[in-house]
């Protein structure tokens, strides 16, 4: 990849600036499509890679408590506008190397499980496959944030075996259970699906909820260990 193929043209950099329309993004992807298709397509075979590592994980865990513990997993790519939306407001270089080199978020896991202690004991696990890197963690399971959202949070790199090449990947994990994944998906269509400005009265009431959904975690771990 040259320099030019991955600088995008001052330009077409000040009507980013403006704000990106479709037709705007179109455009850079028109100009940027060759090294953009490249790294999405590395970028989904690490998602390929890390959905497959917890598969296996949650095959080998009903083994030894007789219960599988992944509910579901689902993935996803960022999209062109929220990648270059993202780079715009944190005022990083317009080019290729920046979305690998800055953005932790492009390639994304969501891992639902059934129990807290799930999340922990997957975590763990994961972490200790030699061919896996943990570059941050942030758990706000622990330490939920100010509006309520919990979820453990996990940037990794795995690595993709191309064909005359290895390259070290970047994918942002997040471990929920059934309960918390409930409360910030519908906090997400309350909060900014309809762009709702909540009062504080509203804002109360979602960290509340968000208490009561933990609290339906930890009623139904116990009863759970209590029968077993």
């Amino acid at each position: 990849m040259n320099k030019a193929e991955n600088t995008l043209v001052p330009a077409f950099e000040q009507a980013m600036k403006a704000r990106l329309d479709k037709d705007e993004t179109d455009r850079w992807m028109q100009s940027n499509a060759i090294p953009y298709k490249e790294l999405m397509t590395y970028y989904r075979c690490a998602l390929m890679n890390v959905e497959s590592k917890f598969k296996v994980l949650n095959e080998e865990f009903s083994l030894s408590v007789d219960r599988n513990p992944i509910e579901s997993i689902k993935s996803r790519l960022k999209t062109p506008e929220s990648i270059l939306d993202k780079m715009i407001r944190n005022n990083y270089p317009l080019s290729i190397e920046t979305i690998e080199d800055k953005l932790n978020d492009i390639a994304g896991v969501r891992v639902i499980c059934s129990f807290k202690s799930d999340i922990y004991d997957l975590a763990r696990a994961l972490g200790r496959q030699d061919d896996v890197t943990v570059i941050k963690t942030k758990d706000y399971i622990a330490d939920p944030k100010p509006n309520g959202y919990r979820s453990l949070h996990l940037v990794i790199a795995v690595p993709i075996f191309l064909q005359n090449e290895k390259r070290m990947m970047k994918v942002e994990v997040q471990l929920r259970t059934l309960a918390m994944d409930m409360w910030a998906s519908i906090e997400h269509k309350i909060k900014y699906k309809k762009n709702v400005i909540l009062t504080p009265e509203d804002a109360n009431t979602l960290r509340g909820c968000s208490e009561l959904s933990d609290m339906l975690d930890n009623r139904m771990e116990e009863l759970y260990l209590k029968l077993q």
